[in-house]
């Protein structure tokens, strides 16, 4: 195979993973093409590709199928090589990345040759029956709901005619049996010629024909309504997942106002680049990612993140496209065009991992090659051997095959797992917690380990004073003359304290002459004061401490807190402790992950000192002092004693640990999330998402064992009541698609789960 690419192509009318099958197969057996992606939430099919590949048949091939097939953009590239499973043309989708550590696998990098671009739409309406429009507007303005309620009509029109004119309600019950059975089977000998004769469609077909066939043309009418109907309603529920998604861009405002040199003029957002200055006004949705130059305001994230509380930020802290300003004006400096933006990268992410498949999904879809033309012999042994063995009236078990028919169509066993999976992929980016596809998410709820970095992820990852000792002098002049000394300075000790003054409203002077001695402290002086601010062992250089005052900053040290001591004029006057504090919610959400008996462990390069002083306060293992190569040992370590272990930090530095574990989830906010690194990732810096995301996988595996119960339960009762002669073709298509909108009901109740 030579060069492969990569094309993406917008696929409009999918509603179920039928729909997406057929593509798949279709497109698999054209000449060049190695692996295929169908997503039916996005709406998407990425290929996988040599140059070989005839890309305007390609987009006729699944136009012909009876969708409407556009390129996604103009831009060729090339793809990253393919793992062999995924050349075989035999099963989709096997490209999950399973393998941790892989990052963006495709919207950065979609493409396809220039040339097919026009070529690739729907072919004219004669060429097949096509009701697999968009469900983008209501029902009834769609093409299905157009089909559905001329079907309907015909139907009603026909029991009229019968119940006025009985002579000729056979004549009519078929001609409201052509109405719809005339699309459906144009699409199962489309379906048939690409790749797959046992479709739903060809079922029903068959099941029609036959039912005509043995003077039961009412039922057959009937049941091709139901099962329009049955179609219909697939196409609202995938549409109500579809705007789930849709609905995360849809907070990006339109419009921004830009700052161009003094002067504000109203511009599209999408035009914004890096560099641009905006005002937001108080109440507006912020346009495009940036960095506050002036003004003060509470910013609602909750979009975004899912804090429900405003977050207070003024100048030099980031924004994030789609949260809503409060009080203030803000002006601010973008960082990110709209197609870089925080909720475009979500976006981008819940889309590639909707079109990588989970085991199970993967298991469903073998499977059901096996079990639909399987059913199609138990349906023909049905109507045959009674007759030719035992004397039975054909008639009779003809019936019952063609019933058999019907409650073997597999749609709601295929949309068992990937109807849960999307929704739960939708429903945990609107919290802010993102999984690389169904694989990543089912993994996710076996992890009986979890393994964390300490600074930036358990703690805050920026120093703050937690403590003051005032020795000769009240507190407030130690912080004043220590901000004095430590002003200007970029020193993260020196910025902690600067930040305390200014949360306690202390305003300190200028100080003169200040120098820094390398490892000692800094030097400076206020007045006629002389000044030195540093180390307790630099301080005892210059001043003699009392054993009370090395008790007291002993203490402190025994905490993991850096004490910092003023000495004034050759006097110890007092001290400041400092420290990365943990975040609020850490104790908690390790107290929860504990209760779940998921154990859980720091590893960190920090000293034994201060990490065993955080692990104390939150009631955590500890291994410090490890180089980024010692982690990934102690998470291989843990995997040998038969742990799964998702691995939580910054998705960079601690880059082996996560790739070795069985799940890596980066953590942290706005664009500087490691998205690509890691498996799975937390957009906003909550430890309690880790639990979340756990709770999610194993809400969504109970979601798939209850729509596969259901699916393969009222098949095997319909089955059993059919073969006795309780029920006929109308419950058995009732069966189908009954159990279809129960699944697809009870995947998207996931969606109002607040994760």
């Amino acid at each position: 195979m030579g060069e492969m690419r990569q094309t993406r192509f917008d696929v409009s009318g999918m509603d179920c993973a039928s729909c997406a099958s057929k593509i798949d197969t279709a497109v698999r057996r054209l000449p060049g093409v190695a692996d295929v992606a169908v997503s039916v939430t996005t709406q998407t099919m990425t290929v996988h590709h040599d140059e070989t590949t005839d890309l305007p048949a390609l987009a006729r091939k699944v136009s012909g199928l009876g969708y409407k097939t556009v390129p996604a953009n103009r831009t060729p590239v090339k793809a990253a090589p393919q793992a062999s499973a995924c050349c075989g043309g035999n099963a989709p989708n096997d490209h999950d990345h399973e393998s941790h550590g892989q990052g963006d696998h495709g919207h950065k990098h979609h493409g396809h040759d220039p040339d097919p671009a026009n070529a690739a739409t729907a072919p004219p309406s004669g060429l097949h029956g096509h009701d697999h429009g968009p469900m983008s507007g209501p029902w009834w303005a769609s093409d299905k709901g157009r089909l559905t309620l001329l079907c309907g009509g015909a139907l009603v029109a026909a029991y009229a005619v019968g119940h006025l004119f009985p002579p000729l309600a056979s004549n009519a019950f078929l001609i409201a049996l052509l109405v719809g059975l005339v699309p459906i089977g144009r699409r199962a000998i489309m379906a048939a010629l690409a790749g797959t004769p046992f479709s739903i469609e060809m079922l029903m077909t068959i099941a029609a024909i036959g039912a005509v066939i043995i003077d039961a043309g009412e039922e057959a009418a009937a049941v091709v309504f139901l099962f329009l109907v049955g179609e219909l309603l697939e196409g609202v529920a995938a549409s109500r997942a579809r705007r789930s998604i849709q609905a995360l861009s849809d907070l990006v405002p339109k419009t921004a106002f830009l700052d161009d040199n003094g002067v504000t003029r109203e511009v599209p957002a999408d035009s914004l680049v890096p560099g641009n200055i905006i005002r937001i006004r108080p109440g507006d949705r912020v346009p495009a990612d940036g960095d506050i130059i002036s003004g003060e305001s509470a910013i609602d994230e909750a979009p975004v993140t899912g804090e429900s509380v405003p977050v207070r930020k003024t100048a030099n802290d980031p924004v994030f496209a789609g949260t809503v300003n409060g009080e203030g004006v803000l002006r601010v400096t973008v960082t990110a065009a709209a197609a870089d933006n925080t909720i475009a990268r979500v976006v981008r992410l819940v889309e590639e991992a909707q079109e990588a498949k989970a085991p199970t999904e993967r298991f469903i879809d073998r499977f059901s090659r096996y079990y639909t033309p399987g059913v199609v012999v138990v349906a023909a042994l049905v109507a045959i051997l009674p007759p030719l063995l035992a004397e039975g009236s054909w008639s009779e078990w003809v019936y019952k095959g063609l019933a058999i028919l019907l409650i073997g169509c597999p749609c709601a066993l295929v949309i068992s797992t990937p109807a849960a999976i999307a929704a739960s992929l939708s429903a945990g980016a609107r919290r802010g917690l993102l999984v690389k596809g169904g694989a990543v998410l089912e993994k996710l709820g076996t992890v009986d380990t979890v393994a964390f970095d300490k600074t930036g992820t358990l703690t805050e990852g920026r120093p703050v004073v937690t403590d003051i000792l005032a020795f000769t002098v009240a507190e407030s002049d130690i912080l004043r003359l220590s901000a004095a000394l430590d002003a200007g300075s970029s020193h993260p000790l020196a910025l902690a304290i600067l930040a305390r003054a200014e949360a306690d409203s202390i305003v300190y002077p200028a100080a003169e002459g200040s120098a820094a001695l390398g490892g000692k402290g800094v030097t400076g002086t206020v007045g006629p004061q002389k000044l030195f601010l540093g180390s307790p062992h630099a301080a005892a250089e210059i001043a003699a401490l009392s054993a009370e005052q090395w008790s007291a900053i002993q203490a402190l040290n025994d905490d993991g807190k850096t004490v910092s001591v003023l000495v004034i004029d050759g006097q110890v006057a007092g001290a400041i402790a400092m420290r990365d504090e943990p975040r609020k919610d850490a104790r908690q959400a390790l107290a929860a992950l504990r209760a779940a008996g998921i154990r859980t462990v720091m590893l960190t390069g920090d000293n034994r000192r201060v990490a065993e002083a955080v692990g104390r306060d939150l009631g955590i293992d500890v291994r410090a002092e490890l180089m980024p190569e010692d982690k990934q040992t102690i998470v291989r370590e843990l995997k040998v004693q038969g742990a799964t272990v998702a691995k939580v930090g910054d998705g960079i530095n601690d880059a082996p640990a996560l790739a070795a574990a069985d799940i890596g989830i980066a953590i942290g906010g706005g664009t500087d999330v490691a998205l690509e690194t890691a498996d799975a990732a937390i957009l906003h810096g909550r430890i309690a998402d880790v639990a979340a995301l756990i709770n999610l996988s194993k809400r969504c595996m109970a979601n798939i064992r209850q729509n596969i119960a259901v699916a393969l339960g009222l098949k095997a009762v319909f089955l059993v009541t059919t073969i006795v002669g309780i029920t006929g073709l109308w419950p058995a298509i009732l069966a189908d698609t009954g159990a279809t909108v129960l699944v697809t009901i009870n995947a998207l109740r996931l969606l109002r789960v607040r994760a």
